[in-house]
């Protein structure tokens, strides 16, 4: 039955053929072209193009030129046309143009904008980008438009985009789903569940361009993660000449940071290089009280930790532009740093009148190392202006080195009993190693219709050894052979995909399939088998699913738009969920691994409406509804026997989710960008019982059923003499999760900038958690156990960095006075 599949996927992507789609609808008249800057040569955004009736004032239709120049206006009658492109300090163009049954598509092709020496003068213009757009299949925030997360990593920015929410352990959410894939342009690029806390931690918020929110992608992208995929696009830019900025910034907490970068761009060349350097410090805790409701006794915990982390961050990348159809790209990502942890916790254990039976104090002092490069080798070849292919090879490595000492004493009140202090040093070395192989094919074949097809190969390889030293003092410490352990991980995924896409009228679609076959090998080895040949076991696991995606999308009149989707997706265990060692940082509560654990699948739907007004304004709904089996949930229990708190993961019950997204883009009073998501979603988890190894009882969960909601808004004031200001706040009400819930939760974030020197120089300010807010309380409870645990990172902090931009983008800024309240010396207008 696989080889079926496999065949009949293969046998679709090799009939890479399709007829020319032809409409003669009345309304399917189209206008399309490319601006140019006529004296730098490169394309030129936010050009405003107009569509009128020859003869008449009177505005049928209009769009904006994209940064690549491109513009396309549809839903036009037969007839005759001017269509008028402007642009402040440009000369303004117009052009006739005729729509008819034989000529249905207009191609203008590429106009160039000349300066206009006699505006020029007297013209200062403050121009300022949308800071979230819209596009058929997902939401585009710019990243340069976020003051707040300004000096701050990739973390504190995914943290203030709608509809995505980052916990104190750096694990991302999108819709209220940690089941969310993170890429870097397009590309995994080495980040796993795994890691990608460290990463996003380590990458400075100053190299990202732009963040993309896909909550369906379709089959040409992979099926992982059921909430969608997160894409960070970097700063890489084309335009013509060279530039670059220096930065330096510090906070109130003890970090600093400091950058650099340069951009060259000419007709056979684009290279660009960029470094920075970070410093952070983080002070964070803990409130955990717990109860054993078999005899009513306590353990209450409380816990203050201290990171102090500093890493170096780097980018160089060129592109040779062999041809007017062959570029070769090379690409390096890397990143090394290391830092101090510092956590203490207090017990303290009461019977059920409150007298205390013990107090404990549990030490722990970390080190880490941590380096990680992405090297991509990159060609593209066109065969044509609406044909081409696109091939990439890339390889990750990335590797932390850790050591933790931990150090606990335990007093009883009852002088009969008596504990040894406990002196632990554990090393947890990571070792991971990926390769990429990539070949995406797509042919337009003509307005109508277009086919995508590809084959994308991953081959993982991880491995993890833990090796622990314990006694009571630094000097009497032992190899601890029963808390050995090394883990491996392979994993290998063949994927192969095909869309095809077509229009006819007033509606859009698109279907795809993917198929994926993988193969997942681990292996979790203790002393005796690494090292006095013990037979090991090998859990060994292989699949091949399809996954099959459709899109709609149907214009109505007047600027509205629905859109119909439909996905299937999934969400592979990783690394750590699969290893069965059992990690004692914190002696009362014990979290392992099951290596029995099977992908989770998914089915979901979305319906989506979109619609515009002239005045500045738009709305969005998205309805969704997602179904999911075999759902990968922690699950918490207390083994009455040592008192111990036990974590783990199980594949537990079905679940359904469904919600509506609303995001409101509003231009009010000339001075504010207003931006406000609210999400609404119900979700429903079947119960389910499970035994764990090491548990008496088996953990269950009645099915249970919650409404929940969150609000984020985004408030952007363009000031007199040039002066930004934002405020972001956002507000998270309770959350169900397995056996329990996770209690609501609010923060406020604000940011100022100012531009100095016709844009050479910028002052930001801002303030992170201006309300010292961002915590997390979870209440949880099981067979003989209720827990409230309360948990906080990092706190307030106002941060300055200061901007310097060079180069010679600034050829036309000078002559026009064009000042933008934003500057991105990576997309300088």
């Amino acid at each position: 039955m696989m080889k079926k599949n496999m065949v009949i996927l293969v046998t679709g992507m090799l009939m890479c053929f399709a007829p020319d789609i032809k409409s003669v609808n009345e309304t399917d008249g189209k206008i399309k072209g490319t601006i140019i800057d006529g004296e730098l040569g490169g394309p030129l955004e936010f050009v405003t193009v107009t569509v009128k009736a020859k003869g008449s004032d009177k505005i049928l239709q209009g769009s904006v030129t994209g940064n690549d120049g491109n513009y396309s206006i549809g839903g036009l009658k037969k007839g005759e046309y001017t269509v008028t492109f402007s642009y402040v300090g440009y000369e303004e163009v117009s052009k006739n143009v005729t729509i008819s049954n034989n000529n249905q598509t207009f191609n203008i092709g590429e106009l160039k904008l000349s300066e206009n020496a006699n505006r020029l003068e007297d013209i200062e213009v403050v121009a300022k980008r949308p800071q979230m757009r819209f596009e058929i299949d997902r939401k585009v925030f710019d990243a340069t438009q976020d003051i707040s997360s300004e000096g701050g990593s990739a973390s504190d920015l995914l943290a203030n985009i709608p509809s995505i929410e980052v916990n104190n352990e750096g694990e991302v959410s999108l819709r209220g789903n940690s089941s969310v894939t993170i890429w870097i342009n397009g590309k995994a690029s080495g980040l796993s569940a795994d890691n990608q806390a460290d990463i996003l931690e380590m990458m400075p918020a100053e190299d990202i361009k732009q963040v993309e929110v896909i909550t369906n992608p379709s089959a040409k992208y992979s099926p992982e993660g059921t909430a969608g995929i997160i894409n960070i696009i970097l700063k890489d830019n084309r335009k013509a000449g060279y530039y670059g900025s220096v930065k330096a910034g510090a906070d109130t907490q003890g970090g600093y940071q400091a950058s650099g970068n340069i951009n060259y761009s000419s007709s056979k060349v684009d290279a660009y290089a960029n470094l920075n350097y970070r410093n952070r410090e983080f002070k964070g805790g803990g409130i955990t009280s717990r109860q054993n409701t078999t005899d009513n006794s306590f353990l209450n915990q409380t816990n203050d930790s201290k990171r102090n982390h500093n890493n170096w961050f780097g980018r160089f990348g060129a592109t040779w532009h062999i041809s007017k159809s062959d570029d070769l790209a090379f690409n390096v990502t890397g990143m090394t740093g290391g830092g101090d942890d510092k956590e203490t916790i207090h017990y303290i254990s009461t019977d059920s009148q409150k007298n205390t039976i013990y107090t404990s104090d549990r030490n722990t002092n970390g080190d880490s190392d941590m380096k990680m490069y992405n090297i991509e080798l990159n060609y593209l070849h066109k065969f044509s202006e609406n044909s081409n292919i696109d091939l990439t090879v890339s390889n990750n490595q990335w590797k932390r080195d850790g050591t933790n000492i931990f150090r606990q004493s335990t007093l009883y009140t009852d002088p009969a009993q008596t504990a040894n202090p406990i002196y632990q040093t554990q090393e947890n070395n990571i070792n991971d190693k990926t390769w990429e192989v990539q070949a995406d094919y797509s042919n337009k074949i003509s307005d109508m219709a277009r086919i995508e097809a590809g084959y994308k190969g991953t081959f993982q390889r991880n491995a993890s050894p833990v090796d622990t030293y314990t006694g009571t003092t630094a000097e009497d410490i032992r190899q601890d052979q029963a808390l050995y352990n090394r883990f491996l991980y392979n994993q290998d995924v063949h994927a192969l995909y095909m869309t095809y896409g077509g229009k006819w009228k007033n509606l859009s679609y698109q279907a795809g399939l993917r198929g994926e076959y993988w193969r997942v090998d681990t292996r979790s080895l203790d002393f005796e088998q690494e090292f006095n040949g013990k037979p090991s076991e090998s859990f060994e696991k292989d699949y091949f699913k399809l996954f099959p995606s459709a899109f709609i999308s149907y214009a109505l009149p007047k600027n509205n738009e629905v859109q119909v989707n439909y996905t299937r997706r999934l969400r592979r265990p990783w690394g750590g969920q699969l290893n069965s060692f059992r990690n004692i940082s914190d002696a009362s509560n014990i979290s392992f691994g099951n290596p029995e654990l099977t992908p989770e699948y998914s089915h979901s739907f979305e319906l989506n409406y979109i619609k515009t007004w002239e005045s500045g304004h738009t709305l969005s709904l998205s309805g969704y509804y997602r179904s999911t089996d075999d759902v990968i949930q922690r699950i918490r229990f207390l083994n009455t026997t040592d008192n111990v708190m036990y974590t783990t993961s199980e594949n537990v019950a079905k679940s359904q989710a469904s919600g509506l997204e609303i995001v409101g883009k509003d231009k009010l009073f000339k001075i504010l960008d207003l931006t406000t998501t609210v999400n609404l979603y119900y979700s429903k988890l079947d119960g389910f019982s499970y035994l764990p190894e090491g548990a008496q009882t088996p953990v269950t969960g009645e099915t249970d059923e919650s409404f929940s909601w969150d609000a984020r808004m985004i408030a952007n004031f363009s000031l007199p003499l040039g002066i930004s200001f934002q405020g972001t706040g956002s507000y998270n009400s309770k959350r169900l999760m397995a056996q329990g819930y996770r209690k609501p939760s609010y923060s406020v974030d604000l940011g100022l900038r100012k531009s100095f020197i016709k844009n050479k120089l910028t002052l930001s300010i801002n303030a992170r958690d201006i309300l010292d807010s961002r915590k997390f309380r979870t209440i949880t409870s099981g067979t003989g156990f209720w827990q409230d645990s309360e948990n906080w990172r990092g706190g307030r902090r106002v941060g300055f960095t200061l901007t310097y931009n060079f180069g010679n983008m600034d050829k036309r800024k000078d002559k026009n006075k064009q000042r933008s309240e934003e500057p991105d010396p990576y997309d300088m207008e």
